[in-house]
C-alpha cells in the first residue's frame, strides 16, 4: 500500500457515503472483504454483507459530510483519522462521528479488511 492509493480509496469511500450509494461498494471492497464497525462487533464478511449494511444508510442518514487525515501507511496497512456529520432520518438529530480506520488494500487497491473505532455526538433537532 502507498499513501496515494490509500488517499484515493478514502476519497472514494467518502463519495460513496456522502452520495448514499451502496452500489459503489463493489468498486471499493473485495468479494471476501471483512468490515468491522466497532471492536466489539463481529466483522461483516463478504461483499454482500457490506452492501446490505450500506443499504441502510440512505434510509437513516442525509446531508452527510466526510473527511479524513492519513496518520500512517505501511506496506500492509493504512491508518486514518476520519470524521463525519449527518442528519438522522426521521428525527432530524445532528450527528457527528470521529474515528480511526485501519485498512488493508489488496494489489488492486480494493479493501480486503476494514476495522474502525469511532465515537458519536448527537444533538436533538
Amino acid at each position: 500500500m502507498n499513501p496515494r492509493a490509500f488517499a484515493t480509496w478514502l476519497d472514494a469511500y467518502g463519495r460513496a457515503w456522502e452520495t448514499r450509494d451502496p452500489g459503489m461498494a463493489p468498486a471499493l471492497f473485495t468479494a471476501a472483504a471483512t468490515y468491522q464497525e466497532t471492536p466489539f462487533d463481529e466483522p461483516m464478511r463478504g461483499l454482500l454483507a457490506i452492501v446490505e449494511y450500506w443499504s441502510r444508510v440512505p434510509r437513516v442518514q442525509k446531508d452527510i459530510r466526510f473527511g479524513y487525515e492519513i496518520l500512517a501507511v505501511t506496506e500492509r496497512h493504512g491508518i486514518a483519522r476520519w470524521w463525519a456529520s449527518y442528519v438522522r432520518i426521521p428525527s432530524g438529530s445532528a450527528v457527528k462521528l470521529d474515528g480511526i480506520f485501519v485498512i488493508v488494500l489488496d494489489e488492486n487497491n480494493l479493501c480486503r479488511e476494514l476495522r474502525e473505532w469511532w465515537h458519536r455526538q448527537e444533538s436533538d433537532a
